[in-house]
């Protein structure tokens, strides 16, 4: 084993994130996740019990080694619902080029495998939570839209931020990244906010 600093468990993280970022994703075993990282099959067993927690604890360590938790601190952090609202779209868009190859890699896992699905839907629950905080925030000053319940006006904003949305916005369709960060604010701003 390498003497390069790096605990076990996050060797075996890095070879994961590494495997899932070169397309290998529904192709990878274990084995194959335990030589990458220069461990036995059973090192990597010891430290996580099934692929679904291997994959699930790879999302979360990107989410750490992205500094999630600054790139919200804004949203976090802001006084009023729309200023949340704009926070936390603009931390999640420009997140999502950053972490966009391990979505995509589970997103084309998840239809045949168990254990990329629980991954996804544990990455896209954090995403409902963001959301749900950011519409909480608005309705709490009052101007949530008229009409807008608090679960469906989440589930509007959580569905306008997908992946699959990005996608199609800025690589099919070829549109900068800012651009794309300021039309979800737009976009949600007009779907969630009363107007007058």
């Amino acid at each position: 084993m390498p003497d390069d600093g790096m605990s076990t468990r996050e060797r075996i993280l890095r070879a994961c994130w590494s495997l899932l970022e070169k397309g290998q994703g529904a192709k990878t075993r274990m084995s194959d996740i335990a030589r990458a990282s220069g461990v036995s099959r059973q090192a990597v067993y010891l430290h996580f019990s099934t692929r679904a927690e291997l994959l699930i604890a790879v999302t979360r360590f990107v989410d750490a080694e992205s500094d999630i938790d600054a790139r919200l601190a804004a949203s976090r952090a802001a006084m009023s619902g729309p200023e949340r609202l704009d926070a936390f779209i603009d931390a999640w868009g420009n997140y999502i080029p950053v972490v966009h190859p391990v979505c995509r890699a589970l997103l084309d896992m998840a239809p045949a495998d168990e254990a990329a699905k629980l991954a996804w839907d544990d990455r896209m629950s954090a995403l409902r939570e963001g959301c749900m905080a950011a519409v909480t925030a608005l309705k709490t000053d009052g101007i949530l839209r008229d009409g807008q319940d608090e679960a469906a006006a989440t589930d509007l904003l959580w569905t306008l931020l997908s992946v699959r949305n990005w996608e199609s916005l800025v690589e099919d369709c070829h549109w900068p990244q800012a651009r794309y960060v300021e039309a979800m604010k737009r976009l949600a701003r007009q779907a969630l906010m009363r107007t007058g």
